[in-house]
């Protein structure tokens, strides 16, 4: 039996926007795997852009950085992930995060 999809208050789950990440949490990112043709360090740096505040993105990236990761990969598309991020309407604090740790 399907049921509706609820929306607005009749959600039962909560949307969580002040969670602390642990070190672990934000590092447990660096072993994630990519799907078949998609490059390793763009897929690692799309999933925690995508799952992370920017707190904790910046965070991420310092770990990223210090593992010898590339911040300029380019993905499937061609694209940087800072080029990619760029380009969307909240996307501009985690590219000045990104650029301050010497993505192009």
């Amino acid at each position: 039996m399907k049921s509706e999809k609820k929306t607005g208050a009749a959600r039962t789950q909560l949307a969580v926007t002040d969670e602390w990440w642990s070190d672990e949490r934000i590092q447990a990112f660096l072993h994630l795997q990519p799907v078949a043709g998609e490059p390793a360090d763009y897929h690692v740096l799309l999933k925690a852009y995508r799952g992370m505040e920017p707190d904790a993105f910046a965070r991420f990236i310092a770990f990223f950085v210090a593992a010898g990761r590339n911040l300029n990969e380019p993905g499937p598309s061609g694209k940087t992930i800072v080029q990619l991020v760029a380009e969307h309407r909240h996307g501009s604090d985690y590219a000045r995060i990104l650029n301050n740790a010497g993505a192009l």
